[in-house]
């Protein structure tokens, strides 16, 4: 792992020269279906900023197994809203808030928690219909909904690129957030500092984009193996 990472970080840096940029890019360690031994060490990697799990219930379970971590655990799958709860009580920030509705629910919850959750806003910006997030021409309505929520702290947007090899169409969809991100700092005086977009196929476009957070899991821990049972 050690290794994954270190070539990982290279390329990393790469991107980072390319687009001529020297800030910090945070690094989550996508940890879905991962075990606590391997995650325990990625800790150990000075880098590793931050957990990714998808669901609620396996990233419960973790959480029990291991007290330990020190670093922040992010939600970056989709949420249900009757998931909500449980979620705002295991994660330190949920990274795919997508309707009004959730963002309602989250707001409530953090309020009976006596807590301010932090979010970001999911986009879709592939246009793809498997993925998920608020699409672009409804974005500036959840917007303008969640900065009046007291309970929840907007610190960005995430996206999942389009599932193609067009690197036209990745940068394209990434560029799409980026400008929404801008504009979004730009009305609400918020800074925002996390775009979270760029995983395994494509983060080095991803940082070419503006991405300051990006979402690796299989290049990090290998291939992931599925039970057929």
């Amino acid at each position: 792992m050690t290794q994954n990472f270190e070539e990982i970080y290279e390329r990393i840096q790469n991107a980072k020269i390319k687009a001529g940029r020297n800030d910090k890019i945070f690094f989550t360690a996508v940890s879905k279906t991962r075990t606590v031994e391997e995650m325990r060490e990625a800790e150990k990697i000075s880098w590793v900023d931050f957990f990714g799990e998808n669901r609620v219930q396996e990233a419960e379970g973790k959480r029990a197994a291991y007290p330990e971590s020190k670093i922040q655990w992010r939600l970056i799958g989709h949420l249900q809203n009757n998931k909500a709860r449980k979620a705002s009580e295991i994660f330190d920030c949920i990274d795919s808030v997508d309707s009004i509705e959730l963002a309602t629910r989250l707001n409530r919850i953090a309020d009976e928690l006596n807590k301010q959750i932090p979010i970001l806003i999911e986009v879709n910006t592939s246009g793809e219909v498997s993925k998920s997030g608020v699409a672009p021409e409804k974005f500036s309505q959840l917007l303008d909904f969640v900065v009046t929520q007291k309970n929840l702290r907007l610190d960005g947007l995430m996206t999942v690129g389009p599932l193609t090899d067009d690197e036209k169409k990745i940068r394209n969809s990434f560029a799409q957030l980026r400008g929404i991100i801008e504009n979004a700092r730009a009305s609400t005086g918020l800074t925002m500092p996390i775009l979270s977009m760029g995983m395994s196929d494509d983060f080095e476009l991803a940082i070419l984009e503006g991405s300051t957070m990006v979402r690796i899991g299989t290049l990090l821990f290998g291939a992931r193996f599925y039970s057929t049972k």
